[in-house]
């Protein structure tokens, strides 16, 4: 069982950079509930039971001063205060009303048995401050080698709308300020994704160092690492969110991220799948060519220099 200090956790860091398998992973202790992404405009959309904030940008800034429109839908959300209504009015059919019942069932069962939710959302990367303050979370940032989040959104041919952050005026304020004019460039041009998945990284990174300077406090781990040494790093977190790591717990990280399994998912498949964890670190080396590579550090290194050495490019 958690421990009666346990926290709600918030695990978050960029899109692709392991969030789905560590907030897995976590929650196969029986005391922790997955919460997926409420800051995705789809969850609003399709979901609104589960979090009715109705989020319009796929990074969307929540802070002090517009947190009215957000702040009552998160609190549900961790609270497992399943809007019932909203729901009905989102169904489509009786298999929606279904499947509508039996998650107001299972949602009222977490909040009777006083569950931890772990919100797993790389969205809510630049509304983490926020989210630390005003539910007293748990926060795990997750960095991914650059090199792997470009060959990562490359592969999936995922694009960004860098527009939407020029939406968000106090967004740039507080925080991406110093690239709002290669923002404006990006929103405006039709660049290749590897120059524009790069500008994304570093734009995310270069916030989540500002948050380890203001946030001490909150935990910081390189998927690199956690992937070629997952149960102790996962024994780590769990000793730090006062959660029981199981016996249970350790085989389902060791299913996961055993040798045995494939180093990557299926063509097109972002979808969560067993790993081998140890072969996947590296596995963009054989996926950039040397010139891509030397293209995409040049791009990052003012930000990744913080987290990887030039040995980790090799």
């Amino acid at each position: 069982m958690a421990n009666d200090m346990a926290k709600p956790i918030l695990v978050t860091g960029s899109h692709r950079s392991g969030t789905t398998w560590v907030g897995k992973m976590i929650s196969a202790c029986p005391s922790v509930v997955y919460v997926h992404e409420p800051f995705s405009p789809e969850t609003y959309r399709i979901y609104p039971g589960r979090c009715g904030a109705k989020f319009i940008y796929w990074n969307t800034y929540v802070t002090d001063e517009n947190e009215a429109a957000f702040y009552k839908h998160i609190e549900n959300t961790l609270g497992f205060r399943y809007n019932l209504g909203a729901q009905f009015n989102a169904n489509r059919n009786f298999v929606d009303f279904k499947r509508t019942l039996k998650e107001y069932c299972i949602y009222w069962g977490y909040r009777s048995r006083n569950l931890v939710p772990l919100m797993k959302d790389p969205l809510a990367i630049f509304s983490a401050g926020w989210l630390a303050k005003k539910f007293d979370m748990n926060v795990l940032v997750l960095v991914r080698h650059p090199a792997a989040f470009v060959t990562s959104l490359k592969r999936l041919n995922w694009d960004y709308d860098f527009y939407e952050l020029l939406q968000q005026p106090l967004l740039i304020r507080d925080y991406l300020y110093p690239f709002e004019q290669e923002i404006t460039e990006y929103a405006a041009l039709d660049n290749e994704i590897i120059d524009r998945a790069a500008l994304l990284w570093k734009m995310i990174y270069s916030v989540v160092l500002k948050y380890q300077k203001y946030h001490p406090d909150w935990i910081y781990l390189r998927y690199e690492d956690l992937a070629g040494n997952p149960i102790p790093c996962f024994e780590y977190l769990f000793n730090r969110f006062g959660l029981e790591f199981s016996d249970s717990v350790k085989a389902t990280i060791q299913d996961y991220t055993s040798p045995s399994n494939p180093i990557d998912a299926p063509e097109g498949d972002w979808s969560l799948r067993k790993r081998n964890s140890q072969a996947n670190v590296g596995s963009w080396k054989n996926k950039l060519t040397k010139d891509e590579i030397i293209r995409i550090k040049a791009h990052v290194e003012e930000v990744s220099k913080e987290f990887y050495a030039d040995e980790d490019w090799e």
